[in-house]
């Protein structure tokens, strides 16, 4: 079984704190040498100002390819174009390119009027900025706005044919999940590659709400394991081995690259990592 390549998202720090753990995450999954790492935006936009600020520390201080994420939510064109051309400016050229989730404070998202109205009109926004690598997202499970599986390929492929290069999935906890998304979307004429995307369980609790929030179905057997790994204190063991034997499934299937939903807390996606043959690189260095 071949070693596969990795990739990791990061979130903006919001305290002084938070920054030194978003750094301390950087350093212990650096050496492990993702094909790239990318930064989100917060729920409805929050965090613009810090998504690209910690873009750019990365980009400064280490030799990570960082995809920078973008999204539709409360922005006019201008100024998500705007955000665009200071990435481009500072040489960042991959952008992960989302319609973005809804402000708390509404139930279904709403186009700015003067914004993008969806993600492909995002898609085609940004390559008249720069000729970025731009990477969109995927849903193996019905997406909350989505009325059918059938629209979640639909969608997908609009944005590829837009101009995206490559799909990242939502977190999912069956494997065949995936390989019925992606047989799906061959059918359907999608041939650019489409990435798993991997949630090491750190925080059982919060794994459940994302999960209603996003659509993720969490199989009776998990949430059996995790109700008896919670009461016996096991819980990080347990989230190693689904997780691990999870992408060990993939990879039999012809997976190839992996994308791992860290949430600045890199203990899990390390131990996971090894544990399916990807050994940190003595020569990756942090430039400063």
């Amino acid at each position: 079984m071949t070693t596969p390549n990795v990739s990791f998202e990061f979130f903006p720090p919001q305290s002084l704190n938070a920054s030194f753990r978003l750094w301390e995450t950087v350093q212990s999954l650096a050496p492990l040498a993702p094909e790239f790492v990318s930064v989100t935006y917060g729920a409805g936009g929050t965090t613009r100002k810090l998504t690209h600020d910690a873009v750019k520390t990365i980009s400064d201080n280490t030799d990570l390819k960082v995809a920078a994420h973008l999204t539709c939510v409360d922005a006019t064109r201008a100024e998500t174009l705007s955000i665009a051309r200071d990435y481009a400016n500072i040489g960042i050229k991959h952008i992960v390119a989302l319609r973005g989730d809804a402000p708390k404070e509404s139930k279904r998202f709403v186009p700015h009027p003067d914004g993008f109205a969806d993600c492909c009109a995002l898609i085609e926004g940004l390559s008249s900025v720069a000729d970025f690598n731009i990477k969109v997202g995927a849903y193996p499970e019905s997406h909350p706005d989505a009325e059918n599986s059938r629209q979640n390929v639909e969608w997908l492929k609009r944005k590829i044919d837009a101009g995206a290069s490559t799909a990242i999935t939502q977190f999912f906890f069956d494997p065949e999940v995936f390989f019925r998304f992606r047989d799906d979307c061959a059918k359907a004429g999608i041939n650019a590659p489409i990435i798993p995307g991997i949630l090491p369980i750190e925080n059982w609790a919060g794994v459940q709400k994302f999960a209603a929030r996003c659509g993720a179905t969490l199989p009776s057997w998990l949430i059996d394991a995790f109700t008896k790994a919670t009461r016996d204190g096991h819980e990080d063991l347990l989230a190693t081995a689904i997780a691990a034997e999870l992408c060990s499934d993939l990879m039999d299937g012809g997976v190839e690259d992996l994308h791992f939903y860290t949430l600045n807390r890199p203990t899990l996606t390390r131990d996971v990592c090894r544990a399916i043959g990807v050994e940190p690189n003595v020569t990756i260095e942090m430039v400063a």
